[in-house]
Order: C-alpha cells, then sequence, then structure tokens
C-alpha cells in the first residue's frame, strides 16, 4: 500500500519556477526583462565611396553634441536636459531619458578624419564619412603577354 504525500509548496513553487524558465528560454526574454535600446538610435550603412552614419537625437541642441573619430573608432556625445514641469503637474509616463549619453562604434574601414562632416536636420544626426582614398577599391588592369 503506498501512501500519498502531499508535496510541499515550496517545491510547487519551484516547479512552477522551473516551467517558467523553460518557456522563457524557449520563446525569448519576456518584455519586461528585455534592456532598453542604447541612445541615440543609430543607422549605418556604406558604399564604396563612403559611411553614414545617422542618429536620432530628438530634443538635444546640436551645437551641445560632440562628435570624434580615433582611430577605427567614432564617438558621439551629448546631453539632454530634464524637462521642467510647471506647479502643479506631475508625470504620468516617462519614457524619454534624459542626462548624459555617448555612443561608440566600429568604423568598418579608415575615414578621411579631416573630411567628415555632419549635419542636423528634423532631431536627426547623419554624419558622412568618406573612405580613406588608400583604402578605397581599385581596379586592376590585366594586361596580356
Amino acid at each position: 500500500m503506498y501512501r500519498r504525500y502531499r508535496i510541499p509548496t515550496v517545491w510547487r513553487e519551484l516547479d512552477r519556477l522551473q516551467r517558467d524558465m523553460d518557456r522563457m528560454v524557449s520563446s525569448g526574454y519576456p518584455s519586461y526583462m528585455r534592456t532598453a535600446p542604447s541612445f541615440p538610435a543609430l543607422n549605418i550603412w556604406s558604399n564604396e565611396d563612403e559611411l553614414i552614419i545617422t542618429a536620432e537625437v530628438p530634443g538635444i541642441n546640436p551645437e551641445g553634441l560632440d562628435i570624434s573619430v580615433v582611430g577605427d573608432s567614432l564617438t558621439l556625445k551629448g546631453s539632454r536636459e530634464a524637462e521642467e514641469l510647471e506647479e502643479g503637474a506631475r508625470y504620468h509616463r516617462q519614457e524619454r531619458g534624459y542626462g548624459n549619453f555617448s555612443r561608440t562604434v566600429q568604423l568598418p574601414f579608415p575615414v578621411e578624419i579631416d573630411s567628415v562632416n555632419a549635419k542636423f536636420t528634423n532631431g536627426v544626426l547623419e554624419i558622412n564619412l568618406p573612405r580613406a582614398e588608400a583604402d578605397k577599391p581599385r581596379k586592376i588592369a590585366v594586361k596580356s603577354a
């Protein structure tokens, strides 16, 4: 004759936790566990002549942005000020961050640092980085003998 034992609550909770962890690993992390994307959001693309980087920086004074290229890295630094609320007002939701930020990206090829330019339009920063002449693809002529 077998005696039926009640499983203690602790073991049931551990079993539930194991099932939840298995489900999380097999289907990806739930939204509350994902990390926030880096700020500012960047798009980077290139062609044979240049690398183009765009950064979304709404609400930031373009004069306060610091762009530097050192070796094979570009660094974008800046700051977004906190919004001042009127007296008696309070946030119901605050998703836009504030404070200092810094993003560094590795460049896929050498660039002409003296020819780098940046423009700011409607909250989007565009940085054009011309490819170094020495690194541009060259067509090699084949001579017949």
